[in-house]
């Protein structure tokens, strides 16, 4: 671009904003380069890039996990900043449609096809299920409005209004970690309540020390601040725990410029350059920022009530004593060849292990490099993190999946990828997403130091090509945004990876206000197979 394009006023902004002008630069260049497909080579199945356990395999590696936990060596790392918006997306459409919202007006949408309807349908039939239902009760009480009543006489409106805005609740504006998800006997609790007393059975160590960190919205940081000291008391006492709970937000300088549909920076009404958040993709440099060893990751969404926890905590514990082990032998190795001393022996022996245990593609250059360079090969390949990745059988829930993938240098690993990043008009690539068996439910066990305990720089590992342009709006203009490559995705590229096939009934995500009215959100829901 020219450096016109560019005036003294923005260069001012993105310094303020955090930014480089050079990163700038970088960024809107992208939007005019082809998109960065990455390019599938196969589906990882089970005996092909996934692991499938045995019962006892499983049950040892839990059985060893418990000892790396009591260490205090873990953490959970949870992204909970995005708002709830699209969880109630259908409520929304029918609020904001300006209409009376009547059961007789809802079932003749379904008769014709609205594609919002039958969410709103089951919203209505479930409405007592919920449980936020008591808030949502108290806050129409104090407005003179009884919830029964309303929905008795088919105002449905008026329960959407208190349940979705400022009004009331305010839900649809609120992070999906501060939202009722279960019903207990002594009242409703929260995801991000439920993120606490899971990891108190899995993260905590022999002195009950439980350490947490959620990535949150600025301005949603003092709810979840509040809510964890409102919780804490009474948790603690129940779990025999004490809870060591940090909270970030993502770092304005991994905002990415917005552009036109000329590909030139997108200007508001102002003049000024459009910064928006980069995607998930940022949050490696908060991961990176907790300098942490063993790091569980999961979606705020994906938990479960009490009587079903068994089950997830088991997994997690199994994925960490995968982990656990892979590192130890992972360390051993590496030890071996930092030393400069080994033979050829210790090298053939080392290639073997990076084959057959982490599945690696090591570089042909190795079979006729000269020892020495044989060493540093397999060293490299061995010193970088490590994470364990819980992969659940695909049946049709949305998410990406573990592929075999080949990048402009030909080197194949396998990555986990959306399905936005494969160019799905190739017949090839579109034969190789729909062949996929499984799908990642953001199940990951990290190993984030070296052999010697030194945090990596996880900024090092990151594939700067995987990087995503998605189409979004701003005041009723479209633009173009950048996304950072995908936290699981490209910013975890150049990890040693291992995939290994969990469960599904450890994965319970919670996409659309009905999900929480599945058998697995509500009391009394026993657990699948």
């Amino acid at each position: 671009m020219s450096s016109a394009a560019l005036g003294p006023s923005d260069l001012r902004q993105i310094r303020a904003h955090g930014l480089e002008e050079s990163e700038v630069r970088r960024q809107l260049a992208l939007f005019r380069a082809p998109r960065p497909y990455v390019r599938l080579v196969r589906p990882c199945t089970v005996g092909d890039g996934i692991i499938r356990l045995t019962q006892g395999q499983a049950e040892a590696f839990a059985s060893s996990f418990e000892g790396v936990a009591e260490e205090g060596r873990c953490m959970l790392f949870v992204p909970a900043s995005g708002a709830a918006t699209r969880m109630f997306k259908s409520l929304l459409w029918y609020l904001e449609q300006g209409k009376p919202v009547t059961p007789e007006r809802v079932q003749e949408d379904l008769r014709s096809g609205v594609k919002d309807a039958r969410n709103m349908l089951e919203f209505m039939e479930g409405i007592e299920r919920f449980a936020f239902r008591q808030d949502l009760e108290q806050v129409m009480n104090r407005a003179g409005l009884s919830l029964q009543a309303q929905v008795r006489e088919g105002n449905l409106e008026g329960v959407l209004r208190f349940l979705l805005t400022e009004e009331g609740l305010g839900y649809a504006h609120l992070p999906k970690g501060l939202l009722k998800f279960h019903a207990y006997e002594e009242g409703g609790r929260t995801a991000f309540e439920e993120h606490l007393v899971e990891a108190a059975q899995y993260v905590a160590d022999r002195e009950g020390k439980c350490r947490l960190h959620f990535t949150v919205s600025p301005e949603h940081m003092s709810r979840f601040e509040a809510l964890l000291e409102q919780a804490r008391a009474g948790m603690e006492r129940r779990l025999g725990v004490s809870f060591h709970v940090t909270f970030s937000v993502q770092k304005p300088a991994t905002d990415t410029i917005a552009a036109n549909e000329d590909d030139k920076p997108f200007r508001l009404d102002d003049g000024r350059l459009l910064f928006r958040p980069g995607g998930h993709g940022a949050l490696i440099e908060n991961l990176n920022d907790l300098r942490g060893d063993i790091v569980f990751m999961k979606n705020i969404d994906n938990v479960v009530p009490d009587r079903l926890k068994t089950n997830t905590v088991h997994w997690k514990k199994v994925l960490g004593g995968v982990l656990a082990s892979l590192q130890k032998k992972i360390f051993s190795h590496a030890e071996r060849l930092g030393s400069g001393h080994a033979d050829a022996a210790v090298v053939k022996e080392t290639a073997a292990f990076l084959r057959e245990e982490l599945f690696a593609h090591l570089p042909p250059e190795l079979d006729h490099a000269p020892l020495s360079r044989r060493r540093e090969i397999l060293f490299e390949c061995l010193d970088r993190p490590l994470r364990v990745c819980g992969m659940v059988k695909n049946e049709g829930e949305p998410g990406g999946g573990p592929f075999w993938v080949r990048d402009r240098n030909g080197r194949v690993s396998r990555q986990i990828v959306e399905e936005a990043q494969v160019d799905l008009d190739d017949p090839g690539q579109r034969a190789a997403w729909t062949a996929s068996t499984h799908f990642n439910p953001v199940d990951l066990a990290c190993g984030l130091r070296n052999r010697r305990a030194e945090p990596f720089d996880l900024r090092r590992y990151v594939d700067p090509e995987t990087y995503l342009v998605t189409r979004k709006s701003k005041d009723g203009r479209e633009l173009k945004a950048l996304e950072h490559p995908g936290l699981w995705n490209g910013s975890m590229a150049f990890w040693n990876t291992l995939f290994v096939e969990v469960p599904a009934v450890t994965f319970n995500p919670v996409k659309t206000v009905t999900d929480l009215l599945r058998p697995a959100h509500q009391p009394g829901a026993q657990p699948g197979s």
